[in-house]
């Protein structure tokens, strides 16, 4: 197997690169970038930017034109061997007698898989595996959604120092500062749905859009409401495009989708819940919540990631922890996480981290 080049690290970067313009379009698909050079000299780029348009592949070897031929492609995941609803990708490169294809992952996807063993078949060079750890963070949901049958669920929380989220009465706006929000409306935007709880529509009213940032989409809105007590005047509601999981029969209409999934106490089945938005293509789903949906989406195992927002302030006694939960016997018991990155936002402090 040919070793991989400086040369090879550097195209498969500026394809990652180009992947993630898709951030906020793709879904369902995954984020692709790709490049093609001829030697050392890039002839065509190209990313796939939403469902139905033209992958990443199709777009740089348009862009190639007859150069293509004899040419390496570099793309962030396996070109795809299944009709969809484009033609499969490794038909157009064996077509336009592509000479070496790199990939940083094989697709996940078993529908779509298989298309390096297809170039290697027709005589293409297929290479696997530079810098595969960053391509799987930018399609981190997408590989959970077809691999797990659930979204990789990403947490948030705005809390100060000493742990509180709320007042007292459910209280929340604003912990951090502007600077925090704004950063936590990139997250919004990146995820296919937001979710929240009965509890933070009734103490916030949030509309749980992305406002500051721009965006060509907004996400999903899904709210737990297991007695389904939502008030027909909520903001949530406005624009659309709201999904409310419950444990009751609905007797009332709501201008949203109502779906019933109640566990054995009546509440929501949470696993179930996530199970039903992957099958809606929901590769990341964002939570906003408050201590008790937060407490029981970390008991049910059902949080990947922790996106956590410090403010330089204390609350208290009295006021609202981070999550509901019960108190460990020993240190041994605790949940320990791994983390990922920690940055200053403006005045506040914010981490990544991922149960360990």
């Amino acid at each position: 197997m040919t070793p991989f080049t400086a040369f090879d690290h550097a195209m498969m970067a500026r394809a990652l690169e180009l992947g993630a313009k898709g951030l906020y379009t793709t879904t369902p698909n995954p984020r692709v970038g790709c490049v093609i050079a001829q030697g050392e000299t890039v002839i065509g780029e190209g990313w796939h930017e939403k469902a139905g348009g033209p992958h990443a592949e199709v777009v740089a070897i348009g862009q190639a034109g007859a150069r293509v031929v004899g040419a390496t492609l570099y793309v962030n995941l396996e070109p795809c061997n299944h009709q969809g609803r484009t033609a499969p990708c490794v038909d157009l490169i064996k077509k336009n007698k592509i000479k070496r294809v790199i990939a940083a992952m094989v697709d996940p996807n078993p529908k779509a898989a298989g298309g390096g063993a297809a170039l290697a078949a027709a005589g293409i060079g297929f290479q696997h595996g530079l810098m595969e750890a960053e391509a799987k963070e930018l399609n981190i949901g997408f590989v959970s959604r077809v691999t797990r049958g659930r979204p990789w669920v990403r947490m948030k929380i705005a809390a100060t120092l000493d742990g509180r989220t709320a007042l007292a009465n459910g209280k929340s706006q604003w912990i951090t500062g502007a600077a925090a929000r704004k950063d936590g409306h990139h997250w919004r935007a990146r995820a296919c749905a937001i979710l929240t709880g009965i509890g933070t529509v009734k103490a916030d009213d949030p509309r749980l859009t992305v406002r500051d940032v721009e965006t060509p989409r907004q996400p999903l809105r899904v709210v737990v409401d297991s007695r389904l007590e939502i008030a027909e005047n909520a903001r949530i509601f406005e624009g659309g495009n709201v999904l409310i999981f419950c444990g009751v029969e609905p007797k009332r209409k709501l201008s949203a989708e109502i779906q019933r999934l109640p566990n054995a106490t009546g509440k929501v089945e949470l696993p179930e819940m996530l199970e039903e938005l992957a099958r809606r293509g929901v590769n990341e789903l964002h939570v906003e919540a408050g201590f008790r949906l937060n407490g029981s989406l970390l008991r049910e195992r059902c949080v990947d990631e922790f996106l956590i927002y410090f403010n330089p302030s204390f609350l208290g006694d009295g006021a609202q922890g981070m999550l509901e939960l019960a108190g460990a016997s020993s240190l041994d018991e605790r949940m320990k996480l791994r983390i990922a990155s920690v940055d200053r936002v403006g005045d506040d402090l914010r981490i990544l981290a991922r149960p360990a």
